[in-house]
């Protein structure tokens, strides 16, 4: 099994794209300000085994389609692109396959998607899958929501989830 990387932009910086042969395996803009990311390879790195090459174009489809997600298009990017989820197992992968099912503009609870995975009361390791995702933005999980409504969190980073809960609202409302 080969892993290779690129770049994809989006409105926050690029971000990193990890594939292997079977599909992406991580797409990390938690600090795509920056443009050295070292760190972010070595991680991966690290979780694969192996050190990922550089593949300029590898991200050329996905980068499409966060163009047009970015444009307001209605894109569930698991439909449109084969996901490798070799970086999260057990319950994690459930709630986080669960939350590829949150419709474009919708919101769930953490403990509905915890229900929604199967293990009604796991709403904490709900929370956990969402924030320790390998794939950012591409899994929905800015759709998921506190019980209150209110949106809580987004890692180190509350105004990007809200900018991707507003984008999808706005866009949805020009329908």
């Amino acid at each position: 099994m080969s892993f290779r990387y690129d770049f994809a932009p989006t409105p926050f910086g690029d971000a990193l794209a990890v594939f292997s042969d079977a599909g992406i395996v991580g797409f990390d803009l938690s600090e795509a300000e920056d443009p050295s990311v070292p760190w972010l390879l070595e991680n991966f790195s690290r979780r694969l085994g192996v050190a990922p090459g550089p593949d300029p174009g590898a991200a050329d489809e996905l980068a499409h389609l966060l163009a047009a997600y970015f444009e307001g298009e209605p894109i569930r990017f698991d439909q449109r692109i084969r996901f490798d989820w070799r970086l999260v197992d057990g319950f994690a992968r459930s709630a986080l396959q669960a939350v590829c099912d949150i419709p474009w503009g919708e919101t769930m609870s953490y403990g509905e998607v915890a229900v929604a995975a199967g293990s009604p009361g796991a709403a904490r390791a709900v929370g956990t899958a969402c924030r320790l995702t390998p794939l950012s933005v591409i899994v929905p999980v800015h759709r998921v929501i506190r019980s209150d409504g209110t949106p809580g969190h987004y890692g180190a980073h509350p105004e990007r989830k809200r900018f991707l809960l507003d984008l999808e609202r706005e866009a949805g409302s020009r329908s």
